[in-house]
């Protein structure tokens, strides 16, 4: 490999490691929110669970990312899980609006530790198909090394797909742990966590409708730049509002979660 290929792939992989970490702190909200109602020492354990789904689903997506990318279905199933996150969130939320502290003893107790560390592997599997659908689009604009493949994959690109992911993975463990306390001080917060979710599921909807085989939209949309520009501008924007907007905890609140910490 000639200095100039080695730097074009080393660029590439910065590129790919600030996009998979902006991508896993999406995938960190929704372990997060998931997490909250845990018990403290539970939050851990499961939190450990969901970034070793996400890590091994990623691993596991590189050797399959031409079934994830010629079968469409499978990005509709992963875009329709992700709207059902953020829907049903936002229905409970409507609907128990008057009663915020009966509601969250009702989902404490109706989300067992397992149940929860499944509902965070789901998640890790539609988020698993957006980061390499990523990836991949950034990698094959590389030169192909040509001396070896690994799963039909150039690998040179295989590598370069792989730490980006494996990076990614790193950033998500200490983003969730980060996020799981700013939504236990600002409570408000958690609602634009589920529309990031939901937005996010808009995205993997646009790749499907884009898809060869569905062409409700032209093929190309998904790398056109007024889309991108569209998509990171609405997720910024629901970001934005959210903090600003977000409520924090009372003293007495506050009170409570330090003495959890320190028991």
């Amino acid at each position: 490999m000639d200095v100039s290929m080695l730097l074009e792939y080393g660029w590439v992989l910065l590129v790919l490691v600030v996009l998979e970490g902006i991508l896993a702190a999406d995938n960190a909200v929704v372990m997060a929110v998931m997490v909250k109602h845990l018990p403290k020492k539970e939050q851990k354990k499961a939190l450990f669970y969901g970034l070793l789904g996400a890590f091994i689903f990623r691993f596991v997506s590189l050797f399959l990312i031409s079934f994830l990318v010629d079968v469409w279905q499978v990005q509709a199933i992963g875009a329709i899980y992700l709207f059902y996150i953020c829907l049903n969130h936002l229905y409970k939320n409507w609907k128990h609006k008057n009663g915020t502290e009966s509601h969250e003893v009702k989902e404490a107790k109706g989300s067992s530790f397992w149940v929860t560390v499944l509902k965070v592997e789901v998640a890790d599997i539609a988020f698993a198909i957006d980061s390499m659908l990523a990836a991949v689009a950034l990698a094959l604009t590389l030169p192909a090394v040509g001396t070896f493949e690994i799963g039909g994959i150039d690998g040179g690109q295989f590598i370069v797909m792989f730490l980006g992911g494996f990076i990614g993975v790193v950033i998500m463990r200490f983003a969730a742990t980060w996020f799981v306390r700013l939504l236990q001080n600002y409570p408000s917060l958690e609602t634009a966590a589920f529309l990031i979710v939901g937005w996010v599921g808009v995205k993997l909807a646009v790749f499907t409708l884009a898809h060869p085989k569905v062409h409700v939209l032209d093929e190309h949309f998904p790398e056109s730049t007024g889309w991108k520009l569209t998509f990171w501008g609405v997720l910024i924007a629901i970001a934005l509002g959210g903090y600003l907007f977000a409520k924090k905890k009372g003293p007495v609140s506050e009170q409570v979660n330090e003495l959890h910490a320190k028991e």
